[in-house]
């Protein structure tokens, strides 16, 4: 019952960019505590950005894509936003969004996003 799905990968060149989205639906009431991962090829997943709005709120990001990437949330919809600009071909992963809700972690099923060279 609980459900994210993930869109807005695709296939850019190197500088341009995507924004990913991931829509929460089901018995989650919240989406204050929420991230978004990647996965390179043959490689483990790893934290790009997090958020939490639940009181004081914060974000990070991996250093690798600060300055290039925006977290954000839309909390009517009920919707994750990964703004990504200026595009690296190492940035090449499948991209997982996350929330955390009551304890238990809830994942996208990854979409795809490769830069080209």
């Amino acid at each position: 019952q609980v459900q994210l799905v993930e869109s807005g990968g695709g296939l850019v060149q190197a500088g341009g960019s995507l924004r990913l989205s991931c829509a929460a639906s089901g018995s989650i009431f919240s989406i204050n505590n929420m991230g978004w991962y990647r996965q390179p090829p043959g490689k483990q997943r790893e934290l790009v950005a997090s958020s939490t709005s639940g009181g004081y709120g914060w974000t990070n990001y991996a250093d690798s894509v600060k300055g290039r990437f925006t977290i954000s949330r839309d909390n009517t919809k009920k919707t994750l936003y990964l703004q990504m600009n200026s595009l690296k071909p190492e940035d090449t992963a499948v991209y997982y969004c996350n929330i955390n809700w009551h304890g238990n972690n809830y994942w996208g099923q990854g979409t795809q996003v490769t830069v080209s060279s």
